[in-house]
């Protein structure tokens, strides 16, 4: 095989292989939400872990150093190694074609594969009429591999194009009619991009126009949410950050005692950088229809909301907001492995019978997670303030104020099993404050589980709550998660209370 040493950064492509496994937020008051924190941390690692094709690009930019015939200086371009079964190159023009398994490594972490390739090396750019194979692993930018024709890149200017093509980019399967390379972006066109693995994707999202940056963003204008062939909403503009963990903008179908059948959908509306209108909405067989609004500006640490509407808690009990005003500020100190937060709420809250103007405010910090010989543990503490004033007749004001802390330890046995058992403290409980919203009926608790992978599709969950005050059993869950390809089914079983729960989603976006 032919070589030839240039200078040739290609296009900005790179591939993060993970299998598509359908991700799910636990809504549990037996504190199996830490099995969410496992199960996810094991799918990063799998969507992060380096491909045979990756760790051969990155031996190759190793050997192909180690034979440069001098160390570049700063601000020289960056050397490229060409190899193909047949490779003419003329000196005096620049030009070169090579045919037959084509490689193109260049040293900052690219590699262009294709069957045929011309240029001009003077010129600086390749043209590639029929299929190109890219990939790009570079630090800092997110992972992406495209399969494309009819590309022409300039690697003097790093500009190019590429004609229809399809690949990866971070987590995300994308296709493209045309796709644009910048400097520091890539432009798609007609764009699709999905979670999803299969051929013929569960569900997916296009946009006119998809942007991929650098400081992994990815920017999307004129959207459609698409589930199979049909359309179930448009927005105008959207925004995702890679390894981000965010809420779907598809609907949860599901069933349980209490409600019947329902189906729960959010919508997200932006209005301004920074902020938006989110919209909930909750519908149900057996007391029809409940929604949310929330005015949101959130910049960086700092967040405020005004709320109106219903919401529920993990134990399906419904509060509604007349409104309510949120504000809430939280970062690390500095380089410590410990957060803080500040937060207070103020608003006319009605629940059942009882309504009231109800405030609260809570200091909390979060250490973060103690690697404890293969265990984690997890801690946290605050001191929190509720005040709630109701209207006239039902009583006065009631203050509840005092501690609140947590020590949780989980470990991962191997793959198929884990476990937790944690102690929690709260002063607030429904005892003593006029809202049940949110609080248990005692304030110190015990929660323990255990998840274990009978198959790789399928997984039992058992959490168990102990009223730590009363000395007795308060809850005992079973759950049955089933990954079916793209999206899960979840079934809970609440031991205790007789209750049926089952509900269905998407992979998370």
């Amino acid at each position: 095989m032919n070589k030839l040493w240039s200078v040739l950064p290609l296009t900005a492509a790179l591939l993060m292989t993970s299998t598509a496994h359908a991700e799910y937020e636990a809504k549990s008051d037996t504190g199996t939400g830490i099995f969410d924190y496992i199960e996810n941390r094991r799918r990063e690692e799998r969507a992060n872990r380096l491909t045979e094709e990756q760790e051969k690009l990155l031996d190759d930019i190793a050997e192909a150093k180690e034979r440069l015939p001098r160390e570049p200086k700063d601000g020289d371009p960056v050397p490229a190694v060409f190899e193909g079964d047949d490779m003419v190159y003329y000196s005096g023009s620049g030009e070169f074609i090579a045919t037959g398994k084509v490689d193109i490594i260049q040293l900052d972490g690219h590699r262009f594969q294709t069957d045929e390739a011309t240029g001009n090396t003077k010129d600086q750019v390749v043209r590639v009429d029929g299929k190109a194979h890219v990939l790009q692993l570079m630090e800092g930018a997110p992972r992406v591999t495209l399969d494309g024709f009819k590309t022409v890149y300039n690697y003097g200017t790093k500009t190019g194009t590429m004609g229809e093509a399809n690949g990866k980019a971070g987590e995300y399967y994308l296709t493209g009619k045309r796709f644009e390379f910048y400097p520091d972006h890539i432009v798609v066109y007609d764009a699709t991009q999905t979670k999803c693995g299969a051929k013929s994707p569960d569900y997916h999202l296009s946009a006119e126009r998809m942007e991929i940056w650098p400081e992994q963003v990815m920017r999307m204008y004129n959207v459609k949410f698409w589930i199979k062939n049909k359309v179930v909403g448009t927005k105008a503009y959207e925004e995702n950050t890679f390894d981000e963990k965010r809420e779907n903008y598809f609907p949860r179908v599901g069933y349980n005692s209490d409600h019947g059948v329902y189906i729960r959908d959010n919508f997200e509306i932006p209005l301004t950088p920074h902020l938006d209108l989110n919209i909930g909405a909750y519908v149900e067989t057996k007391k029809g229809v409940r929604s949310n609004a929330e005015l949101v500006y959130n910049n960086r640490n700092f967040a405020t909301a005004i709320r109106y509407g219903f919401y529920d808690d993990s134990d399906a009990r419904w509060i509604q907001k007349e409104p309510s005003f949120y504000v809430g500020y939280g970062r690390h100190f500095g380089g410590l492995p410990l957060s803080y937060r500040i937060e207070g709420e103020v608003g006319h809250w009605r629940q059942n019978n009882v309504v009231a103007t109800h405030r609260e405010y809570e200091f909390s910090l979060a250490h973060d997670p103690i690697d404890i010989g293969g265990c984690l543990l997890f801690l946290n503490a605050g001191y929190k303030i509720t005040k709630d004033n109701p209207q006239k007749g039902d009583g006065g004001e009631t203050t509840v104020r005092g501690m609140n802390y947590s020590a949780l330890l989980a470990r991962e046995f191997n793959d198929r099993l884990a476990a937790y058992v944690g102690f929690w403290y709260n002063k607030n409980n429904a005892s003593n404050t006029l809202f049940e919203f949110d609080n248990d009926d005692y304030s110190r608790k015990i929660q323990a589980g255990v998840s274990y992978f009978i198959t790789p599709k399928d997984r039992l969950v058992v959490g168990v709550k102990w009223n730590a005050d009363n000395h007795k059993l308060d809850d005992i869950d079973y759950y049955w998660y089933h990954d079916l390809h793209c999206s899960q089914a979840v079934v809970r079983w609440r031991g205790k209370r007789k209750k049926l729960e089952v509900h269905w989603e998407f992979v998370p976006w």
